[in-house]
């Protein structure tokens, strides 16, 4: 385990966020990231694997005018528990955060786990 302060826990996930292409960055639309330390309880997979980050809300190939009127803003939740866990070093803490960031930012643009794995996001 790697230890990072919140603060600079933050930093990470908001150079990530700077990492995406502006291409595809340009097109997110109302989704706030946030970092917590943990998920809450009812969040844990029943199978026990670590939650490393959670996306929350209607991607964007699923949203309609009626469909996502008046609901709030899409939630990206990056865990830093969790990230510190598997790291050994702030490099790894980086990467890991990268990659979740990421991960978590193809299911806003409508990317299920399979297909993520399969362009190396898994």
């Amino acid at each position: 385990m790697f230890d990072v302060p919140t603060a600079r826990f933050e930093e990470l996930v908001a150079e990530a966020l700077d990492e995406i292409p502006e291409g595809l960055a340009e097109h997110m639309d109302n989704v706030a990231v946030f970092v917590e330390d943990e998920p809450l309880p009812e969040q844990v997979p029943a199978d026990g694997d670590l939650l490393l980050g959670l996306y929350e809300g209607i991607s964007l190939t699923n949203r309609g005018p009626m469909s996502y009127e008046g609901v709030m803003p899409d939630r990206i939740t990056i865990y830093r528990l969790a990230i510190c866990e598997i790291s050994r070093s702030e490099q790894d803490v980086r990467r890991q955060v990268l990659e979740t960031v990421v991960h978590e930012v193809g299911h806003h643009f409508g990317l299920d786990d399979e297909e993520l794995h399969e362009l190396g996001w898994g």
